[in-house]
This record gives C-alpha cells, structure tokens and sequence, in this order.
C-alpha cells in the first residue's frame, strides 16, 4: 500500500501588494519511484494550478528545479521522496536569487552577471577560423576542462554557501569553478596574475570560509573542495 506524503509548500507572489509568504500543505498517495519533480507536477495538476516552480530537462542536466527541499538545497528532479521516510517535505525557493513567485527564481540573471564578473569565456590573441580544424588537446588536459564544465548553474552552492549569506558581494563557487576551467584550458591565454585581478580578494577566493557546504550539495558531484584549495594555493602564489 502506498504511504501518504504531506506537501509544505512555500507560496508567495511578490507581485502582488496584498500577498504575504507562507507555507500551504497538500496531501497525495506516494507512488514507486516518485520524485519530487513528480510530486510537484500533481499538486499543480490536481490540486494546486496556480503553483510555479521551474524545469526543463526532467533529468538532472538543466539545473532549473533547483529548491530548498527540508533544509538542503537540491535539485526536484533528482530527489525521490523515498527517501524522508516520515513521508513529509518542505520546498522553499533557493535564497540568494530573485524571487519570480513561489518556488520559482530566477537565476539566470545572477549567472549572467557572475559570467561576466569573471570574464568566463575564452581570452585569446589567436584569431579564430571556424572551418579550420579545432587544434588537438591532450586527454588528460580536455578531461580536466570538461569534468569542470559539467557545471549546470542550478545555484545549489550558492544557496548552501554561509559565506555568501554574510557577503552578498562574495562570488562563490560556481564563479570560482569557472576561473578553475579556464585556468586549465590551455587556449585560454590568461596567467595566474590575470585571475588573481579577478578572484584574489575577500570577493573572491579569499573570503571563501572553507565550511563546503557548495562542496556538499552540488548536484553534478563537482570537485569544488579540491579545486577551491587549488585556486586558494595559486592565488597566495600571486600576492
């Protein structure tokens, strides 16, 4: 027999005057194998059709469910709700980012201006030829590039980041993961020197606090621990 789940549920329109934040319940049969992500489509489906929350890929790969689901930024998606074995959840919106209405956030403006904040792309005097052949990389340097590539800006370390609650001008970890990839792409032509005009303040890599909590919730099993210490070593390298 299925079990019954209990839903609190974040809600709040920031566009309306008159709306104040609170939590609303609801109730459903869990089925086998139920996410949150599924949870969520019922209760706007069946019971709730005003509720916003955000997807695309349903698969872990677009970073738009993104969520607060009992206290641990996650993504909706990836999370069966099997796994709170007193069937009950509670989803807040990620902090940090915009509020749209609901669970729902906006990321993407805050991606943005952290892209260029650190001048995440390509820096190069090379001049680029689109039908010649790309130049060949060695293995081991094109797997280091595209392991920190797997990037999907959920948010989910900026959300779990203390360091970030006390300074809203701290960078972060996704911003520092990206100075991290270009650091290892060789096409990339800047030096260490370079980075450290961007990363090397208490904005940056040195007002990191090392409490990991980006480490601990970053959906894609990213190496943020080992590569936050790595930037940290290089930095102090430049001062």
């Amino acid at each position: 027999m299925s079990r019954k789940l209990i839903f609190n549920v974040f809600k709040y329109n920031p566009l309306d005057k008159d709306d104040r934040p609170k939590l609303k319940t609801y109730e459903m049969d869990e089925t086998d194998g139920m996410t949150v992500f599924v949870a969520l489509n019922y209760i706007r489906d069946r019971l709730d059709h005003t509720l916003q929350f955000d997807f695309v890929c349903r698969a872990g790969i677009c970073g738009s469910c993104s969520m607060v689901i009992n206290g641990t930024p996650k993504l909706a998606c990836k999370t069966l709700t099997s796994d709170y074995k007193d069937g009950e959840i509670t989803l807040l919106p990620l902090p940090v980012f915009e509020l749209i209405g609901d669970l729902s956030i906006n990321t993407a403006k805050w991606m943005n201006d952290m892209s260029k904040d650190v001048a995440s792309w390509i820096h190069t005097n090379e001049q680029t030829i689109i039908d010649n052949i790309e130049l060949p990389m060695e293995p081991e340097v094109a797997d280091e590039v595209f392991e920190l590539d797997r990037c999907i800006e959920c948010g989910c370390c900026i959300a779990a980041c203390g360091t970030k609650q006390m300074r809203p001008r701290f960078k972060g970890a996704v911003a520092l993961n990206k100075v991290a990839r270009f650091l290892a792409d060789p096409r990339d032509d800047r030096t260490h020197a370079d980075m450290f005009e961007l990363i090397g303040d208490d904005e940056g890599i040195f007002g990191c606090m090392s409490l990991l909590g980006c480490d601990d919730t970053c959906p894609k099993d990213l190496p943020l621990q080992s590569k936050l210490a790595y930037l940290r070593r290089k930095m102090v390298s430049q001062t």
